[in-house]
């Protein structure tokens, strides 16, 4: 399916405000030829110049419907006239209306379920999918590429229609006033497609060049808005400020460029097209047929309809230029849209509840790229009711050991194994609702405290639940200080609490949860000794009763597992308990003397 034909889609539910759109824009389209007609009788009632021959088919039409109105006297007929033009011109302005608004409701409708699939299919992504793309760049094409392509679907859709109902419309009138007179006014359209044929090549080129500038753009200020913190703190303003600038010019240079030669087609194609009627004037009426055989009042209305007829060729040039820019957006949200998910469960899979004996990783490789391996081989047990700790350097793939759990990322090799059942027999929402994730990175939403701590599935838990939670993660009191409390916002990534303050509403989060597997990823790295005793108290609460695995660079936050598992560039190199690795003198005790 095309592009433009995918888009059309998204107005398939609003067809019936469609076609009340459509409706009025043939209304409006003959309204406005009616009106052009009616100079006819106008001009022979204001100069008192009657029909001298045989009256043309419009002229007869006319008659048929408003010669009641004409056969009074000279001056009632010239009022009548006049009336009916005004009320002609209110009547289509009426139908102009009623289409422009059906339009633009059906456009911010599409943009609304466009936006809502994109958005949709974003939730979806691996989170490889996130580590490899630019947050601006998805962010641009959420936002304004949505806006930019939603202008084809209903407003340069529906306004084309319109424009060409009316050139349909002039151009008819036109052929039942002089045929002959009309097959000249027709040589204008080619000579103005042959024209603009290189304008429009260099919008769709420049267009595209646009689009993907205003992602950059916007990508340069997600990011810094984010690294805030690092930015002041490496004094790094002035070269953030020349980023921004360097894609913010280019970001010009593309878009004044497409914009150069966009509205370059619809002045080129008025100016052909008045040049050859003025000329077809000048012809007919210095020759020898006089005025082409019209009456004058018929042949000043030639002249003022095919003239009339420049503005909806006018705007048809401009289409292609208009639909360029949407389809160019257009490329980028179907390209998001297209991209193959593995996270969502299609159906198929057995719902995990709860463990009842072990985890179990089996020889299981990993790579974010091919031949890359970030796990080699890599066999861990962790039994139901187990704290058991991985540590070992960065870059040793402790993280991502985890990531397999609540199936982040699927192993290339091996098995990870739960009470014996491959982990990929289980649905992913099923894993996570069965596991509490506090990592070292907390996020928090621009929300309120009650909000934060009851997440996702939880966001119905009482207030109660959500306290007693807060209580045994050591938050109520710093919560209870804050301006309003529980309903008090944190700020965007929780921007008006300290790191400590974070962590302890993360872990908060977890316990209200209440899952059976806990997954602790470095929850008390950069915290300072009195904050990091406030998270490790919490995380005691933490710990009963529940199957954990713990990362940490601090081994003295490991020392009370059951377990230790020492990774070194992805290869289990040692594995006991805290006493019996420090006996032993290997990579654990090197850890230690350096941590």
């Amino acid at each position: 399916m095309s592009r433009s034909s995918r888009l059309l889609a998204y107005a398939r539910p609003y067809r019936v405000a469609f076609a009340v759109s459509l409706g009025a824009a043939v209304i409006s389209s003959v309204l406005d030829g009616f009106m052009m007609a009616l100079l006819i009788p106008f001009l022979q009632l204001l100069f008192d110049a009657g029909a001298a021959g045989p009256p043309s088919a419009v002229e007869r039409i006319v008659s048929a419907v408003v010669g009641g109105l004409l056969s009074a006297d000279r001056t009632a007929a010239l009022r009548n006239v006049v009336l009916l033009i005004l009320a002609t011109v209110a009547a289509k302005n009426v139908a102009v209306y009623v289409t422009g608004f059906m339009s633009r409701r059906i456009q911010d409708q599409v943009a609304r379920d466009l936006r809502r699939d994109v958005f949709g299919r974003v939730l979806e992504h691996p989170l490889a999918r996130y580590r490899d793309t630019k947050g601006g760049h998805v962010v641009s094409t959420v936002m304004a590429d949505v806006d930019q392509a939603k202008t084809l679907v209903s407003a340069t859709f529906v306004a084309t229609i319109r424009h060409v109902l009316l050139a349909l419309v002039y151009l008819s009138i036109l052929w039942f006033l002089s045929w002959r007179l009309t097959l000249v006014v027709l040589l204008i359209a080619p000579v103005v497609v042959f024209t603009l044929r290189p304008v429009l090549s260099q919008v769709r080129r420049r267009s595209q060049a646009a689009v993907f500038e205003r992602g950059e753009m916007t990508a340069v200020v997600a990011e810094t808005v984010q690294g805030a913190r690092v930015v002041k703190a490496h004094r790094a303003e002035s070269y953030e400020q020349a980023r921004l600038d360097a894609t913010a010019d280019r970001h010009l240079r593309s878009s004044v460029e497409a914009g150069r030669f966009a509205e370059l087609a619809g002045p080129l194609s008025e100016t052909l097209g008045a040049a050859v009627i003025m000329l077809l004037v000048v012809a007919v009426a210095g020759g020898s047929a006089g005025l082409g055989g019209l009456q004058p009042a018929v042949f000043v209305t030639f002249v003022a309809i095919a003239l009339r007829l420049l503005s909806p060729v006018k705007r048809l040039s401009q289409f292609p230029a208009m639909a360029e820019h949407a389809l160019s957006a257009a490329n980028r949200v179907f390209a998001l849209l297209d991209v193959p998910s593995d996270e969502v469960d299609r159906g198929v899979g057995a719902s995990f509840t709860d463990l009842a004996r072990e985890i179990q990783f089996e020889r299981v490789w990993f790579a974010y790229q091919a031949d890359r391996w970030v796990l080699r081989d890599v066999s861990i047990r962790v039994g139901v009711g187990e704290v058991v700790a991985i540590v070992g350097p960065s870059g040793a793939g402790k993280s991502t050991v985890v990531d397999l759990l609540p199936r982040f990322i699927d192993a290339q090799r091996g098995d990870v194994l739960l009470d014996g059942m491959p982990i990929g027999r289980f649905t992913r929402q099923s894993l996570r609702r069965a596991m509490g994730i506090v990592s070292q990175e907390t996020v928090l939403f621009n929300d309120s405290v009650r909000a934060n701590i009851a997440y996702g599935d939880q966001a119905g838990a009482s207030m109660s639940a959500i306290e007693t939670a807060a209580r045994a993660a050591n938050a109520h009191e710093f919560i209870a200080r804050l301006p309003h409390g529980y309903d008090t916002r944190v700020g965007e990534r929780g921007v008006g609490l300290s790191g400590g303050e974070r962590q302890r509403l993360a872990i908060a989060r977890a316990l209200l949860r209440d899952a059976p597997i806990l997954i602790l990823d470095e929850a008390t790295s950069n915290l300072d000794p009195e904050a990091e005793q406030l998270v490790q108290d919490a995380i005691q609460h933490l710990l009963e009763n529940r199957t954990v695995v713990v990362i940490a660079h601090r081994l003295s936050t490991v020392a009370r597992a059951d377990r230790i598992v020492v990774l070194e560039n992805g290869c289990v190199v040692e594995e006991g308990a805290h006493h019996d690795l420090m006996v032993a003198g290997g990579a654990y005790q090197r850890l230690h003397g350096v941590t």
